[in-house]
């Protein structure tokens, strides 16, 4: 059963877990279901296509590594500006945010040329089951990455009007753990999807 702390803070569980907290766990347990048959689907059909383009026609492994290292650098960024705020530093937390987004919008730009580039080869959603479950999948992954780079860009405008103080460092919190998440989910993508080939 929650109860209330004084005014002005934050209700709690009877564990002690602020309740924006767990929702954000119950959220992100929620998506890991919703990536899970993503990349289950996109398994199960990949080599059922009948037409190409195929994977080993377009993958770059190479270039896809350096995205994935910029995206994994972006998580970095992100736990050195939640420890910049909780010790009340406001030029770090500005720096680190902001940081994080140019790391988010970089990722995004490369998957932009991607796509491009693929959609060039002749790859497309209504062209084979491979280009289908591939756009769909890293689509939405895309499309989760756009709204943590929109997420952490208003933290950052917060921040420089001094409206991100030390005692809203759970807001960060939460943004670093939708993050994070989308980080993990891009680790598993890029494993099973351009590395682990049948």
């Amino acid at each position: 059963m929650a109860h209330a702390l004084t005014a002005g803070h934050a209700l709690e569980t009877n564990t002690g877990l602020d309740n924006r907290k767990l929702l954000m766990w119950l959220f992100l347990g929620s998506e890991c279901l919703f990536f899970g048959s993503l990349i289950a689907t996109y398994l199960l059909y990949r080599n059922r296509s009948t037409v190409g383009p195929y994977p080993d026609d377009l993958f770059d492994i190479p270039f896809t590594s350096v995205s994935s290292f910029v995206l994994l650098m972006s998580s970095v960024a992100m736990v050195l500006a939640l420890a910049a705020i909780q010790r009340g530093d406001q030029r770090g937390l500005r720096i680190w945010l902001f940081t994080t987004a140019l790391l988010g919008i970089l990722f995004l730009s490369g998957q932009a040329f991607e796509f491009t580039e693929f959609h060039r080869e002749g790859l497309g959603l209504d062209v084979n089951l491979f280009g289908s479950t591939f756009f769909v999948l890293t689509g939405f992954h895309g499309a989760h990455v756009t709204v943590g780079v929109l997420i952490l860009l208003s933290l950052f405008v917060m921040a420089l009007r001094g409206r991100l103080t030390q005692a809203k460092s759970l807001n960060v919190e939460l943004a670093g753990l939708y993050w994070h998440f989308v980080d993990v989910v891009w680790i598993a993508i890029f494993t099973l999807v351009y590395l682990i080939q049948p």
